[in-house]
């Protein structure tokens, strides 16, 4: 018989949906400047970039992220180089990416990518910031903190949670992350690294009832 598809606890759901729903910027498309794809495990990313390339939303797409221990037996050539690879065997020209193989984490990719994109004369007021479902939040107040004058819009590959949590195949990594982002909304901005970011009182009780059922590999000391 085939596996079941991996499924979210159900004592656990709602909490899940919660964090969910509160990382997910709900920003409106337009065009803008500038694609850029957040180096992950989640080959998703490479997906909505390629798609918004083909809509016409920019006319330039930069991949970013080289490899991280979620990530290394996924994509052992770099986040960014396989994301690439995708999205030219989608159909995206191969002058129309940049990428850039070196940031281990959001504030480098951002820091990075805006650096690329100055070596190449782009001018860029606007940018869409692709990323992992659970990490547009975060990519957001980075990106606001590090370019601030750019104007940034969020978005992910548009699945729903179950969806998703099939496509990566393991439940409990997809929790962790999800925990692991929600913490560094508040520990980012108070290490400088983010702008601050609210969050609801029934966010911050969803959090602490998962940290306490055991989903904590993704906390930050």
């Amino acid at each position: 018989m085939p596996t079941p598809p991996p499924t979210i606890p159900a004592e656990h759901r709602a909490d899940v949906e919660r964090l969910w729903d509160y990382h997910n910027m709900h920003h409106e498309i337009r065009p803008v400047d500038v694609g850029i794809g957040l180096g992950s495990h989640d080959l998703g990313v490479a997906k909505i970039a390629t798609d918004f390339y083909h809509q016409r939303i920019y006319p330039h797409l930069v991949f970013t992220g080289a490899n991280a221990p979620t990530t290394i037996e996924t994509f052992p050539r770099g986040e960014a180089v396989h994301y690439r690879e995708y999205a030219i065997a989608h159909g995206v020209p191969a002058d129309a990416i940049l990428i850039d193989t070196q940031a281990t984490n959001t504030g480098q990719n951002i820091e990075y990518v805006r650096a690329l994109l100055a070596e190449h004369k782009i001018h860029t007021r606007s940018v869409i910031l692709m990323s992992r479902p659970y990490q547009q939040r975060r990519a957001y107040a980075t990106c606001k903190k590090l370019w601030p004058e750019v104007d940034v819009i969020c978005a992910s590959d548009p699945l729903s949670l179950d969806d998703y949590v099939t496509s990566i195949g393991n439940t409990k990594k997809v929790m962790d992350m999800l925990v692991g982002d929600t913490q560094r909304i508040d520990k980012y901005a108070a290490l400088g690294f983010a702008i601050p970011q609210h969050i609801p009182d029934e966010v911050r009780a969803a959090y602490t009832r998962l940290v306490d059922a055991g989903y904590t590999s993704r906390l930050v000391q």
